[in-house]
């Protein structure tokens, strides 16, 4: 009732709790995992594969890919399964048609956590094109910044990433904001001019660095670099279609 923020057309919360309290008022819901889940996910949809959101890292991973017929992705960056991981940047030449299963603690959990609610892939890098097929909703617009976990305890850390893909989905909407929302959207356009080096100063950033994975930052900054909009449908993000269909 306080938190669901309710009143307001465009709405943004933090993780899976945000996702809970808002869930029961949204006409759609928009996952944003900058680095790199939702990034990943635009790169591959906009190849023309289907990515299947999955929460655990561990064998069940392996059955759920068989009973799809699917490759599986290394849940971490290292190049293995067939070339295919959460990296971006490993999934720039993936062919159409292919079917890919992306395991993801943040991004995947949420995705699978929506219900029937209409659920969307969001970043940098299809913001405006993402907010032009929300548009068709006119309220109920729900924003996920999924954020990253502590290591220790496991609680949430807000990622500054997510904030800012998100703020850059509000940023091309129209309707009322909720101060979370609005906050947001402000976020996003006090840096949308220096994307890069903002996620390469922030903790997210600096550990892709370290690791050698400096690629899939770039990737991710690339603000409006994609037309395409995943929609999850039948269980598997695919490219949404501006006749409100998705890719069978």
């Amino acid at each position: 009732m306080y938190y669901d923020q309710g009143s307001f057309d465009i709405r943004c919360e933090w993780g899976m709790e945000g996702l809970q309290e808002l869930l029961p008022v949204s006409r759609a819901v928009v996952v944003v995992d900058v680095l790199s889940f939702t990034t990943s996910v635009d790169v591959a949809s906009a190849n023309g594969a289907l990515v299947y959101p999955f929460r655990s890292k561990d064998q069940s991973a392996a059955a759920f890919a068989r009973s799809r017929n699917a490759l599986l992705a290394n849940a971490t960056r290292a190049f293995e399964g067939g070339g295919y991981s959460l990296s971006p940047s490993s999934l720039l030449d993936i062919p159409a048609g292919t079917s890919l299963v992306l395991p993801s603690p943040n991004g995947s959990t949420l995705s699978l956590s929506t219900g029937d609610t209409p659920t969307y892939a969001g970043c940098l890098r299809n913001a405006t094109a993402l907010a032009g097929v929300l548009r068709q909703y006119e309220t109920g617009i729900s924003i996920i910044a999924a954020g990253e976990r502590w290591k220790q305890q496991q609680t949430l850390r807000p990622a500054i990433e997510d904030l800012i893909g998100a703020g850059a989905v509000i940023h091309g909407l129209e309707g009322t904001r909720s101060p979370e929302a609005e906050t947001a959207a402000r976020v996003f356009e006090a840096f949308r001019d220096d994307l890069e080096s903002v996620l390469s100063g922030s903790g997210s950033g600096k550990e892709l660095i370290g690791r050698g994975f400096a690629e899939d930052l770039r990737l991710a900054a690339a603000l409006d670099a994609s037309r395409c909009v995943p929609v999850l449908k039948d269980g598997a993000y695919r490219a949404y279609h501006a006749t409100g269909s998705a890719d069978a």
